[in-house]
Formats: C-alpha cells, structure tokens, sequence
C-alpha cells in the first residue's frame, strides 16, 4: 500500500511540471518555410539546446545552388567567419524560451540570411501545424510574420 501511494504522490507532484514542458517541447520538429521576399522554398528543423531553450536551423534548400550553379553559402552575413556556412546547415534561429501563459516561444532571434540580418522574434501555434514566426525591431508590431508549416 505504501509503495502504491508513493507512486501516486510522485505522479501527481510530477504532473504540473510535465504538462507545461510537454506544451514547451510541441514545437520541435521540421517544418517547411516558403520566404517571403524570394519565394524560395526550405525546411527548417527546431530542436532543443543543451541550455534548454530552443534553436532552428536550415536543413534542407529546394534550390541548393545558386544560379552559376555553385552551392548556396550563408554569403551575407555580418560575420565574415560564417560566410562559408552552406545554406543547408544555417542556425536561423537562437535562444528561445516558452512562456507557458501565453503559450508563445520567445527571447530569442531570428536571422535573415537573404538580407544578413537578426531580429528578435517570437513564436506562437496559429493551429496544430501553423507556426506564426514574427521578426521585429523594437516590439512586435514593428515587424513581419511569417506562417510555417510543421511536418513531422
């Protein structure tokens, strides 16, 4: 009987911190972008870093290469050490956090690699597989969004 009880205590004193993690954790995943500007098509896969909060980063390009054929680099960006870094393996996204109460992903940037630059960003579900991804400058209704689609 004690063991029964100590494994319903655990359970439920477990319980609170579970749900918001597991509602925290329903963002990882791969998803399919379509930028806005170019209209170039990607997928980009969201998963969690060692320090917990969570990361983006391109994984697949429908048009790997550039037009004189050679592969796409991260050509734009501010630090010349990144330059290199095949447009296939860029980290757009850095150091969000979930904020249970608003049920949104935020704290964290978001680079633009077609312009080289970074954005504050948050992120929120629209539906089940919707992302709205909303880059600005300052506050929010300073920018853009963005809708991407979770595939898996």
């Amino acid at each position: 009987m004690k063991k029964l009880f100590a494994f319903f205590a655990i359970c439920l004193f477990s319980l609170p911190t579970a749900l918001p993690q597991e509602k925290a954790d329903r963002i990882l995943g791969v998803y399919s972008v379509i930028e806005l500007d170019t209209k170039e098509e990607s997928k980009v896969k969201i998963f969690k870093g060692e320090d917990g909060k969570y990361y983006g980063q391109v994984i697949w390009l429908k048009k790997p290469n550039f037009p004189d054929g050679t592969p796409k680099r991260d050509i734009k960006n501010p630090d010349p050490k990144l330059r290199n870094t095949p447009g296939d393996k860029i980290l757009l996204m850095k150091g969000f956090s979930y904020d249970p109460a608003k049920e949104e992903w935020k704290g964290g940037t978001i680079y633009d690699p077609v312009h080289g630059k970074t954005y504050s960003c948050y992120l929120k579900f629209e539906s089940d597989t919707k992302l709205k991804v909303r880059g600005y400058i300052g506050i929010p209704a300073l920018g853009k969004s963005m809708y991407w689609n979770k595939l898996q």
